[in-house]
């Protein structure tokens, strides 16, 4: 009986607490020895205790040589590593500068080791502001191999009412918030086998988080909603890969990446009212030149094989000092393209003029909104605000086998593309059109990722823990208190 006590803390968060502990003091105090024995004999080991609690996320947000700390508002922060012991300031500046590393305190200076490493917290629910972004959780700054590593170490849950509200419109309909949640939850937790002192980036390298910003109501009842749910095939976290738009079909993740997951095949998109579900690009000769430094220029294109799903997977590119051979991916990278599905058209200067010379590719940058928010804002201003088509044709599929050249003057090149990113796994416009339909996150997520399950998360799911013997979470399959669930205070985070 006492081990059903141990119920789920990150599965049901609401339901424990102090009367879960007072009924295991009950319990002790009318049967010592026999407690005694239970937990000699039955009860889990601290790891698995552990195992039941949140997982904690390590988020790397900055690396620089000056890191500006404050709290916000009457609350100090609490600042752990620094000489003569816990400080309380309003604000801390760490510099380095070689191999000297300082501080400033309140204004005060003091000079610290270059291995040290400075813990700050405080207990205000606004966060901690670092630059011009406030982030809850424990902030940890280390000057380790040059530069000042800032990283944010919090639960998951709290993480991704963030990564939702950064990834995707937070007035999206609820459904696809839902399935960004879990696929956001899936990708990072599968993170935590990669080691290291930071297991994801803030930014679009892994998922994009911009702190307490970036959440609201609707992102924190997605995440609440789908608490602990991930994306299994074969008993293993999948990797939970999303773009925003794939221009009516997504991509096999073996046409961009080394390793073809069952999982991750092309299917067809809903995307098409997307604003990027059709886009154009222009580049003049001198912007060619500068990305094609090898040939001088382009002065004609032809693309040698695509992809099923119509995506230029290798092209030789001629230009006046010689040709060029380069794969889709380094192709897209080269001209800054939004995608690979992609077809190339070389225009004589006179016939039209560029819509924006040189392209530049659009980045997360510190302006509000989603990422999407600003993609969406990027191809408005390209397309001369025009509202996107609610209806569009399907894409142009090409067979793989097929080449098709284009060659004239070479004044000018018209690139006619197609969605936004890498197109494999899930369509973040395409999961909108579906729950603009009325499908559920589950179904969303079924859609895009083929044959995975979704299910509460559990050790053994996690990459890290694969060679373990199973341990089944005290959190899942257990009968709950009629006081609702219990904690230990021995238990340990889940690191």
């Amino acid at each position: 009986m006492l081990l059903r006590t141990h119920a789920a803390i990150w599965l049901n968060p609401g339901t424990g607490g102090t009367l879960g502990r007072l009924l295991i003091s009950s319990v002790r105090r009318a049967s010592v020895a026999v407690g005694l024995v239970l937990v000699a004999v039955i009860a889990p080991s601290p790891v698995a205790l552990a195992r039941g609690r949140e997982p904690q996320m390590r988020v790397l947000l900055q690396e620089s040589n000056r890191v500006s700390l404050r709290s916000d508002g009457a609350l100090p922060l609490r600042v752990q590593g620094l000489p003569g012991g816990e400080r309380r300031p309003q604000r801390l500046q760490l510099s380095l500068q070689g191999a000297r590393l300082s501080a400033s305190v309140d204004g005060r200076s003091m000079r610290l080791a270059p291995s040290t490493l400075v813990t700050v917290q405080n207990d205000d629910p606004r966060g901690i502001w670092l630059g011009g972004r406030r982030y809850r959780g424990v902030l940890r700054v280390s000057g380790r191999g040059g530069t000042l590593r800032v990283v944010n170490s919090l639960g998951v849950e709290t993480y991704l009412a963030s990564v939702v509200g950064s990834e995707m419109p937070h007035r999206w309909p609820l459904a696809a918030l839902q399935a960004q949640a879990v696929a956001a939850r899936t990708y990072a937790l599968k993170q935590r086998s990669r080691g290291g002192a930071w297991e994801v980036k803030a930014t679009v390298a892994s998922q994009v988080y911009r702190g307490v910003e970036s959440e609201t109501p609707s992102t924190r009842k997605a995440v609440a909603s789908t608490r602990s749910l991930v994306l299994v095939h074969g008993g293993r976290l999948i990797d939970a890969v999303f773009h925003s738009s794939s221009g009516g079909v997504t991509e096999a993740s073996g046409m961009v990446w080394r390793r073809q997951h069952p999982y991750l095949v092309s299917v067809p998109d809903h995307d098409q009212h997307s604003p990027v579900h059709r886009w154009e690009q222009w580049f003049d000769s001198a912007g060619l030149r500068q990305r094609l430094p090898e040939t001088g220029g382009l002065q004609d294109v032809e693309v040698l094989s695509r992809s099923a799903s119509g995506r230029v997977r290798e092209a030789r590119l001629r230009g006046p000092r010689g040709s060029l051979v380069l794969s889709g991916g380094e192709l897209r990278k080269r001209l800054g393209l939004k995608s690979t599905l992609v077809n190339f058209e070389m225009v004589a200067g006179g016939q039209r003029s560029p819509v924006e010379l040189p392209v530049r590719r659009v980045t997360a940058t510190a302006r509000p909104g989603s990422r999407i928010d600003r993609i969406t804002a990027s191809a408005a201003r390209q397309r001369g605000a025009r509202l996107p088509l609610l209806v569009a044709p399907p894409p142009v599929l090409v067979s793989k086998t097929s080449v098709r050249r284009w060659s004239a003057g070479g004044l000018q090149l018209l690139v006619k593309g197609q969605g936004y990113g890498h197109g494999v796994g899930m369509s973040q416009w395409g999961a909108h059109g579906l729950a603009e339909q009325g499908a559920h996150f589950r179904s969303i997520l079924r859609h895009y990722y083929r044959g995975a399950e979704v299910v509460p998360y559990q050790p053994h799911h996690d990459p890290s823990l694969a060679l373990k013997p199973p341990t089944k979470p005290l959190w899942r399959d257990m009968p709950v208190s009629p006081f609702g669930t219990v904690s230990l205070s021995s238990a340990t985070p889940f690191q």
